[in-house]
């Protein structure tokens, strides 16, 4: 996985007039968007790379938070103790692991935002009654779905979000039928609830829809690379910036797929 290399606002005469912001190297928004990137910020999240993979990764977010910090405190824009609010809040820095059939994902982010994901496969191997035959399971849209509610469950259900959850359950049911109270039908009502909201408090998160996923679909199949597709467009068709939420529905799917198919996942 890979992050943009940080980009110079307003540079003039190689010197940084304002300082490298999240919004400026990842895709996040809000109130994170327009914070600098400071020192301890990227040394938090490279102390939580260190322990999850037992060094940093190159080109993921620790690195490229690195680049940035460095960049604004040779600029004087921030200090080299700097910290920002943010990171210093409730959610702070995480970088936490989630586990599926054959793969575990860690998604790492900041103030409750996803900056990036890594999927690593794990030995997943269940010995059949009859034989003693060893296969591995495939991992199932509802399964994607519930490590959605993981990975990005503090975010706020929109229209997009909504859509993705629709064409999943579509896919996984084999119908193209809403169910009444299931998951589709409860996505577009939160989205249609959190529209009606300033900020984020209050706001139904996709947690609070897609948890015990697998429970409420009424069929279930294991995720395929059209399925994943389907999902993709839906999401994107329904975001305004046309793009995808890292660790969201489409990520997820996108993720099982890639595992199941054992080679690379329809592009998110």
């Amino acid at each position: 996985m890979s992050q943009e290399q940080p980009k110079r606002p307003q540079d003039q005469g190689g010197e940084l007039q304002e300082p490298i912001k999240y919004g400026d190297v990842f895709q996040v928004s809000g109130e994170l968007a327009a914070k600098p990137i400071a020192p301890e910020d990227a040394a938090m999240m490279q102390a939580g790379e260190t322990q999850v993979f037992g060094q940093t990764q190159k080109g993921g977010p620790a690195a490229t938070m690195q680049a940035a910090a460095t960049l604004n405190e040779r600029a004087g824009l921030v200090g080299h103790r700097d910290v920002s609010d943010v990171v210093a809040g409730k959610e702070g820095v995480a970088v936490a692991e989630t586990a599926l059939p054959g793969a575990r994902i860690i998604t790492e982010s900041v103030g409750g935002q996803v900056l990036g994901q890594y999927i690593q496969p794990t030995p997943v191997m269940n010995t059949a009654a009859a034989g003693g035959v060893v296969m591995q399971s495939a991992i199932t849209i509802g399964e994607a779905l519930e490590a959605t509610a993981r990975t990005a469950g503090n975010k706020p259900v929109d229209h997009s979000d909504a859509a993705a959850i629709q064409a999943a359950e579509c896919r996984a049911t084999g119908s193209s039928l809403i169910v009444p109270g299931g998951l589709a039908a409860t996505a577009q009502s939160a989205a249609a609830f959190n529209d009606g909201l300033v900020g984020d408090e209050g706001k139904v998160k996709l947690a609070d829809v897609l948890t015990g996923a697998i429970a409420k679909l009424p069929a279930d199949k294991a995720a395929t690379r059209d399925d994943a597709e389907g999902v993709i467009a839906a999401e994107l068709r329904n975001d305004p910036n046309l793009h995808t939420h890292p660790g969201g529905v489409a990520a997820s799917v996108a993720a099982a797929v890639r595992l199941n198919e054992g080679g690379s996942p329809p592009g998110a």
